[in-house]
């Protein structure tokens, strides 16, 4: 079942629309890895005091950071999605049920959709739109954590969804459904508001996916040490987020989010102990890289996948400009990066 009982209701209801409707009738890129001065072409790299990685460079997972470069794109090149994002959508979703892949656990579907994003475009800025705060659909350009929402939801969505209407033609009946699952996996508690609802801090995505059911935490599990470092790198930058400005009080509602934040426990796996542990780490596993940044928890986020006998993170990085799979093992590679220092796991659950 999906995960809210709005989407369920949803679900419910375009079933019975369509039974009625049918009734009648890593790269190599050393830039890829720590740098020796800060530099904004650094995917990873400090930029001015604060990350210059995917996490920050897209604004924390998504806030405004125009001011960083002062070329960047800035905002989704569609919205609420055109008809190309939409074929991505419901092509990826027919293809897993051509090949059979519709009964697979939900990280093996992980993995193979998100395999078939390898080359598509980074872009930064990918959910910042202009106006009030709305679900973006993008998925001809990605950053790290769009890229991790969308093959979720796909997931999700191939899981949930009878095959018999994965492989209809009937778009307008996938795309409500596309769209709700989306919504769960982006906002506090599956429920779209307005700025401050989105899931700034990847951390707390972590969490709030946990209480909902769509993920496991197992950070900790996997012999993950406490992170007492605060959390108040969006309102320590404000004049970074356009919102924050536009709005004084969504300011001191994220204030109170990184506060709530900084005050509960988390867990992550240091880098120097990830080789040890990484055969607890399954394929389709969500990893998130921690922040050496002061203030911030996550600098990166992408898919754990096994090749020839490790651990792999397939991501899409801005070193490189396309989803790739890393050249190196997931260990080695945050070694390589200064600006991070370790990962937390999170598993995604079923949806049957």
């Amino acid at each position: 079942m999906l995960t809210s009982a709005k989407t369920l209701r949803c679900l419910l209801a375009v079933l019975s629309a369509c039974v009625l409707f049918a009734c009648g009738g890593d790269s190599g890129d050393p830039s890829e890895g720590a740098l020796p001065s800060p530099t904004p072409q650094s995917s990873e790299a400090v930029w001015s005091g604060a990350a210059g990685s995917d996490a920050v460079t897209a604004g924390v997972f998504g806030g405004a950071v125009a001011n960083v470069t002062s070329d960047a794109q800035v905002g989704p090149t569609t919205l609420p999605g055109t008809e190309a994002d939409w074929a991505i959508v419901e092509d990826r979703a027919r293809w897993a049920v051509e090949q059979g892949y519709s009964g697979l656990s939900i990280g093996d579907l992980i993995v193979r959709i998100g395999e078939t994003f390898v080359g598509t475009p980074y872009a930064p800025h990918t959910l910042e739109a202009p106006g009030e705060e709305r679900l973006v659909i993008e998925l001809e350009e990605l950053d790290c954590v769009t890229f991790v929402e969308n093959v979720l939801a796909l997931a999700r969505f191939v899981q949930a969804v009878p095959d018999e209407l994965l492989v209809a033609r009937t778009g307008d009946l996938q795309r409500p459904l596309f769209a709700w699952t989306l919504e769960d996996i982006r906002y506090r508690g599956g429920e779209l508001g307005q700025y401050p609802s989105r899931l700034h801090y990847f951390s707390e995505w972590i969490s709030d996916k946990d209480g909902m059911g769509l993920v496991r935490d197992v950070s900790q599990a996997l012999g993950g040490v406490a992170d007492a470092e605060p959390i108040d790198f969006m309102t320590t930058h404000a004049d970074a987020y356009r919102q924050l400005g536009e709005d004084p009080d969504f300011l001191s509602e994220l204030r109170a989010v990184e506060e709530r934040l900084s005050s509960e426990p988390r867990y992550y796996i240091p880098e120097d102990r990830i080789a040890g542990v990484e055969r607890g780490i399954q394929d389709g596993d969500i990893i998130a890289a921690t922040s050496t940044v002061q203030g911030l928890d996550i600098a990166h986020t992408g898919i754990a996948l096994w090749m020839d006998g490790r651990l792999h993170l397939l991501h899409a990085p801005l070193a490189g400009g396309v989803v790739q799979i890393s050249e190196v093992p997931l260990a080695e590679r945050i070694q390589r990066i200064r600006g991070q220092d370790g990962v937390m796991v999170a598993r995604p659950t079923e949806v049957r």
